[in-house]
């Protein structure tokens, strides 16, 4: 059940993405189309950054604390143009247009997703 929320969250973390950063899209022409769009992308997404982030952690460890874990951004922005990169193999229609926009879009869906959590996670406790 806790996975099938995650994936909701990073579903309507990603469809504020498409929203609000100009680069990402979602050219779907049926809420259904995009809704399903959505959640096959948070999937890929989830999937990527569960098997490749700890591979690139490990891989870059130094650059991470050279940066003071900053290359994170870099890191989770460039996982998000693959998953954007996947999609489009998939031919699911979400595409990201750049690596600023890859970055942009991977900042908001991590800042969403957390609150989205946090709220969801305040609400089961009452």
């Amino acid at each position: 059940m806790r996975l099938l929320v995650k994936l909701a969250i990073t579903a309507v973390a990603l469809w504020v993405a498409t929203l609000v950063v100009p680069g990402i899209q979602l050219p779907a022409h049926s809420a259904a189309t995009r809704v399903a769009t959505l959640v096959a992308v948070a999937l890929i997404f989830g999937v990527i950054n569960a098997v490749l982030k700890p591979v690139a952690k490990a891989v870059g460890c130094l650059a991470y604390a050279a940066t003071f874990g900053l290359i994170s951004i870099v890191v989770n922005g460039l996982l998000f143009w693959l998953a954007s990169w996947v999609a489009g193999y998939l031919r699911l229609p979400f595409h990201v247009k750049g690596f600023v926009p890859a970055v942009l879009g991977a900042l908001l869906v991590g800042v969403v997703g957390w609150v989205l959590s946090l709220i969801l996670e305040r609400d089961g406790r009452r």
